[in-house]
This record gives structure tokens, sequence and C-alpha cells, in this order.
């Protein structure tokens, strides 16, 4: 038999994890090297070394922590007591990072962070990071991080932020997280963690090629270039893997060690003694230059992806032997016995020690009461307390700011004429930044040219670049710091300049912002209010790009609020509502503004005023949920409608009564985001005809929600249409009419109700 085929009968037989276990075990046993005298603990570990030996004994005792917890989580998964096996064996020398930076420092973790959490759970005292990560491994209720709803790396006192499965998602709110450090020092806002503090963000080599993490790096850079500060440590824990898709050799090091404004260190994360120096100084760099650091850490990747990958089935067991020969436990071990601080015997009882102090707390955390009911699991996901919501909205700025802001007491917006969509929302939005001072409006174009439907005109004037200002054209990262924002106490505003362009950047929302109090069970939060200009029927400028009329993906969001209104007032009671769900509940909002209706004045013909409305006083607001009905009581034909449908609806009424002599209702729901199931029931209760009107696509729209609601009411055996546009992208110029609903759709669908079936007497 050949020396490789002897290797493979002996590898075989055993799951990697009992092998790395095993190796681990025989190095020890087997160790016949000399040791030297014990060095004391502020002394170095080994001769020339950064590292003291206190360090490096508490160093070790987290790796181990970590080693043991990816062992108890593969043999106890088998038994159904644990639930994630994505393991950090071979990274444990993040520990290092933890151990250099504080425990103030916001930190975003890759998930294999077993290591980095260990070692911060030092940084307080009382924490027990063995029973706190069985805890979570074991999906307890009882878990600190998530309250079992994910196997996650969390921590509020040590400000460690819950992310979950990410793959690079986390990076752009982790950079936001280090600019809001320092923007909060320029407007005079207070931070919850000390002003010279740093955002830490891991991550592996495989997801530093992923577009959300390039658009970090880039925005990083872009905001260093111009001598802003930004002190974000970005940590690649390059193990040369994803999954099984290999990066090639030198990569991660020649792709960033020369890129301009992103300042790279490398240090040996396989060797506490001889990287700790490397990992100390990146950051010190990142924390004394306040600019974006790249700390290369070199790791390796043992026991495979998760418990579920067998690495033997597509790697050769002599490549994996040489892999597990990296080992950095090993490592450790070598210089826990060379430099004498252990002999074989006391580091074989550490490591068995530890071993059943994971076990143990993984019974007793198999033991604890588990999520066992919805109300339960959703508990996190969407706060909504009505009554602080209400006060919070009518609460108004101080008047003298108010008066600063508009100009003196006669220019209030109150005191103003009726004014259209956009007049509104801008005097809403002053209004706002006004009442919050810690509010900041940034976005693409919005600051001096006051955006590009001058809807944000007048801010900048009122509020100077360091609350309103211009960000780099990038979707992604103006949701990023919108989070980062958030996370140190403001209310961020960001602007999306196009619905069609928040699909760019769609899962900041879906993944990021809004699964955050979910997965930290309410003990993190990312208050904040999106505005996008939305919705179709632009003349002389579109295009899909310009005309999305699909608002399908943020409907599918949990915990989502989203708003539409369709005309000025109801745009400024709505904000108000939006800011106070977001401060008081920590809610993600979204208010989508009809481009279509923003400069509308007229409603039935032109030069009749009527859909300009006079402005709301500050102290009013709209109820979540609550819509707007026109021609209460009528109930020949019931119109259900949202956004541009509401004029048409509107029109189309006026023409349906005269032809028909009926009694149209139109009801604007204005709220799109839950919809108000039992208001849609309530309206529709009494109806004899009832028409949906909705502007946007066939397929996944408002309206189906609207006819589930009817129907799931018992009100499904009433006559009932759809009026929807098409299911098709948006064409340029006159032909967008073509695929979008319009007056006379409306009109006929009504006629057709009129054709069909019994009226309802």
């Amino acid at each position: 038999m050949s020396v490789p085929q002897a290797i493979a009968a002996r590898h075989k037989g055993f799951n990697r994890a009992e092998i790395v276990d095993r190796n681990f075990v025989e190095f020890v046993h087997s160790w016949r090297g000399d040791a030297t005298r014990a060095p004391h603990d502020d002394e170095p570990v080994l001769p020339g070394s950064a590292l003291d030996a206190r360090g490096f004994r508490e160093l070790f005792e987290s790796q181990l922590i970590s080693r043991h917890l990816d062992l108890m989580a593969r043999v106890l998964r088998v038994q159904n007591k644990v639930f994630y096996t994505i393991g950090s064996s071979g990274h444990e020398g993040n520990a290092m990072v933890a151990r250099a930076t504080r425990h103030t420092d916001p930190a975003f973790l890759h998930y294999r962070s077993g290591g980095f959490m260990a070692e911060r759970f030092r940084k307080l005292p009382g924490m027990d990071p063995v029973m706190d990560s069985a805890l979570s491994f074991a999906a307890s209720s009882e878990d600190p991080a998530s309250g079992g709803r994910h196997k996650v790396w969390g921590s509020k006192p040590l400000w460690v932020l819950p992310q979950t499965s990410t793959i690079a998602s986390h990076l752009p709110k982790a950079l936001g997280t280090a600019v809001a450090i320092e923007q909060a020092k320029r407007i005079g806002h207070a931070l919850p963690v000390p002003g010279d503090s740093i955002a830490i963000c891991s991550f592996g080599d495989a997801s530093s090629n992923h577009a959300t993490a390039q658009t970090a790096f880039n925005a990083a850079a872009w905001t260093a270039y111009q001598k802003l500060p930004a002190p974000v440590l970005f940590v690649c824990e390059d193990n040369g893997i994803g999954i099984s898709v290999k990066t090639p050799g030198g990569w991660v090091a020649n792709n960033f060690r020369h890129r301009a404004d992103l300042d790279y260190f490398y240090a040996d994360g396989l060797d506490l003694a001889g990287g700790y120096a490397d990992v100390e100084r990146a950051v010190a760099h990142c924390r004394n230059t306040r600019r974006p650091t790249f700390l290369h850490l070199g790791t390796t990747r043992i026991m495979g992806h998760a418990g579920t990958d067998f690495e033997i089935e597509w790697r050769s067991v002599e490549e994996l032997v040489a892999l597990e020969a990296t080992d950095p436990l090993l490592r450790s071990a070598a210089i826990a016995l060379a430099s004498g601080l252990y002999d074989p015997e006391s580091l074989l009882g550490l490591y068995e020690g530890i071993r059943k102090r994971c076990f143990e707390a993984a019974d007793a955390a198999d033991r604890t009461a588990k999520l066992d009911s919805l109300a339960d699991v959703m508990a996190p996901l969407a706060p909504y307390t009505p009554g602080a919501v209400r006060a919070e909205a009518a609460r108004m700025a101080e008047a003298t700011e108010r008066e600063r802001v508009f100009g003196g007491a006669d220019k209030l917006p109150e005191k103003q004429p009726p004014r259209h969509l956009a007049i509104q929302i801008g005097q809403a939005l002053h209004d706002l930044m006004a009442k919050y001072p810690e509010s900041l409006l940034f976005g693409e174009d919005v600051a001096q040219k006051g955006g590009v439907y001058t809807v944000t005109k007048g801010l900048h004037k009122a509020f100077r670049n360091a609350r309103v200002f211009n960000t780099l054209l990038d979707e992604t990262m103006i949701l990023g710091l919108a989070q980062g924002y958030a996370n140190m106490g403001m209310l961020p505003l960001p602007e999306i300049q196009y619905l069609a362009y928040f699909h760019n950047a769609c899962d900041q929302i879906r993944g990021e912002a809004a699964s955050l109090q979910f997965f930290s069970n309410g003990q993190y939060r990312n208050p904040m209010l999106m505005r996008v200009a939305s919705l179709g029927y632009q003349r002389g400028f579109g295009g899909h790009f310009h005309n999305d009329n699909s608002i399908a993906a943020l409907r599918d969001i949990p915990g989502f609020v989203v708003g539409c209104p369709s005309r000025g007032d109801d745009a400024a009671t709505m904000l108000r509502t939006l800011a106070a769900l977001a401060k008081v509940d920590g809610r993600v909002t979204a208010f989508l503004e009809p481009i279509a209706l923003y400069m509308t004045k007229d409603l039935y013909e032109a030069g009749d005023g009527q859909w300009q409305f006079a402005y709301p006083g500050p102290g009013e607001a709209m109820p979540l949920g609550e819509g707007r009905v026109y021609g209460e009581g009528a109930n020949d034909l019931v119109v259900f409608t949202f956004g541009n449908g509401v004029p048409m609806s509107l029109r189309a009424a006026r023409r349906v009564e005269a032809e028909h002599g009926w009694k149209v209702r139109v009801v604007d729901l204005r709220w799109l985001v839950p919809l108000n199931d039992a208001f849609i029931a309530e309206q529709a209760t009494d109806a004899k005809r009832i028409l949906v009107v909705d502007e946007g696509r066939k397929s996944a729209g408002v309206g189906e929600g609207v006819i589930t609601a009817i129907v799931e009411a018992g009100l499904g055996h009433v006559p009932l249409r759809r009026v929807v546009g098409a299911d098709t992208f948006t064409p340029l110029a006159g032909a967008a009419f073509l695929v979008l609903p319009g007056d006379d759709d409306i009109v006929a669908a009504a006629a057709g109700l009129a054709r069909g079936g019994p009226d309802r007497r």
C-alpha cells in the first residue's frame, strides 16, 4: 500500500472534526521540545513578540472556547440539540482583533467570529461566552443575542450588532457607522460610544469580491480622498476558499495592497505571537488617523464550510491533511509549551476542561425554553405603540426654530395659500428637520440643487452641509449610511432618486435594516425614513427607470412601513407619523412620492386649483393605516386606489355618476405596507360594486392585497373588477400611457360592472 493510500485508509473513516480534535490531543501528547522559564504576565510570551504572557494565555483560551463550541455543535447537531454548524475553526486568530479593540467599538462580524466573541467577552465582567453562545446554538428563547431567532454573534453590552448569514451586505452599514461617529460631532449629537471609536467589519476573502463589498471599499476611499474621516477597520479573514471555490493565491493582497485611500495591513492570523503586533498596528492606525483601514488577516478553514460540507467528497485526503496541519491551535499549543506557560498535562487539562464546559452549557441550553408561539417569534419584528407614536407625531418643533427655518412668523407654511405636493413635502421636511436636530437628509443631488424635482429646495440653506448633503451615486451606500447614522442614534432621511434605483440596493433594507430588530430581539434598531420619487405617468421625461410603477419588492419586506400620499396635506401629516414611527418604535419606513403629482395643481380641468391644499398645522398627523374617503356614504360603486390613482378615480367617478346615475365613493388607501385590512373591509361592506384601481402591474401589485382583504372579510360575492397596469416595463414617451391605467379604463371597468351581475340592494 502506498503512503497516500495509507493516509487515505486512516482518515476516510473519520469525520474531519474528529480528526482535528485528535490532531490537537496527539500533538500535545507527543511534544518533546525544550521549555524555557515561563515568562511573567507582562513579559513577551516569546522573545521579540509584542504579545505578553497574560495576553497570550487569554487569547489562547478564547481560541479553545471557539474551537470547542464548534466541536460541540458537530456532535449535538445530530441529536437535534444544536441548529447551526458553520464554525470558526481556522479563524480563531480573529480573537486578536477583539483584544486590540474596545468593547465600545461597534462590530459587524463574519459568521466565523467565535474567537473574536470569546475574547470580547473579557471586556466586561460577569459575562459568559460559553453559555451565551450555547443558548444561541440551541435556539433558546433565553439567548441574549437574538432570543432564539437565529444563531448570531451579537451582544448589546459588547456593541456587537447581530448579522445573520452575511455575504458582504454588512460592509456598507459598517462604513456608515464609522462615518456617523464623525458626523455626530459636526452636528452636536451625543454619541452612544466614545468619540474616538472605530467600526469593525469582518468578512471572508470570497465575500471581498461581492458587489456590495466593493461599493463599501469604493465609498470608503471616496470619503478618505476628500479628507473626510471614516474610521472603519475592514478585516478580511483570508482562508483561501469560499465554500468550494478557491481564491487565487495572492489575490487579496494584490487586489487591496495598493488601493488609494484604503490603507492596507497584513497580519498572520495563524500565529498569536507573530501576528498580534501587526493587528495592533492596524487598529492604532485606524483609530488615530480616522482613515479606512484594510486588515488582511491570514487564516485557514478546517472542518469544512459547515457540518454538512463533506470535503472528502471533493478534496483529496492529502490536501485535507496538509490543510489541517496549519491549524492555528497547533501553533498556539507549540507557543504555550515552548514558552513554559503550560506543560502537556496542564494544557490537555485546559483543553478538556473547556470541552466539558461547552458540553455542559449545551445540555443546559437544550433544557431552556424555546420560541413556541407565532406571537413570540414576531414580537420584536414590528413594534408599534400607537399612543406614543401619535403624541410624538403631534409634537411640534420649537416656535423660534420654525421661524428661523421658514424665514419669519409670517412665512410659516400654515399661513400660506394652498400649495401642491412638491412644495408641501419640502415644507414638511423643513419642519421635521427643525423638530429633530439629530436628523440628516442626504442622497444624490439633494443639497444645493434641491433634488431633481426641487423637492428639497431650501433645506441646504437652512441646515447647511452638516445636515443636508449629497452622496456619491450609489444607492447601496446611501442606505448603508442611513443604517450607520441610525446605529449612532440619529434620524436618517435618505433619498433614493427613483423607485427603479431602489432595486439596486433592496437588500440593504430587506436583509439588513428591516431585519435588525428581529434578529437582535429588539435590542438594536435602524430607525429611518427613506424617501423615494416613485411611480409612473411622468410626462416629457421617463422610460422605465424614471417611471417605475412596481412596488412588489417593498411589499414583501417584513416589518417595513410604506406610505404613499396623493396630495400635499396628506404628505405632510404622513411624514410626521413616519418620523414618529422611526423615533418611537425604531421602525424602518418608506415614503413614496408620486412624481407625476409633484406639480399637479388642478383636478378636473386646467386652472381649477382643486389639487392644492392648505398646509396642515404642525401638530396634525395621520394615524398609521388611516385612509381618506371621498364621497362618504356613496355605495353604488366603491373604488379603492392610491397615489396617481386617486385623482384619476375622482375624475372617472364624476363621469360614472353622470353616465349611470350612481353615487361613487373613492377610497385612498394611503398606507400600502401594511395594508389596513379592517379599513378595507369596512369600506367594502355596503358596496354594491367594487373597483380596485392599481397603477402598478397586474402581477404582485397592491390590488392583490386589497382583493384578498375583501374576500377574507366574506365579501367575495360583491361584483368586483381590477384596473391595473400591464405586466411590462414602461416604454418612453407617449407609449408609456398604453401600459398604465387611465381615466378611461376606470370608466370602462365601471361600465362592465353595470352590464354584469345583479345589484346588491
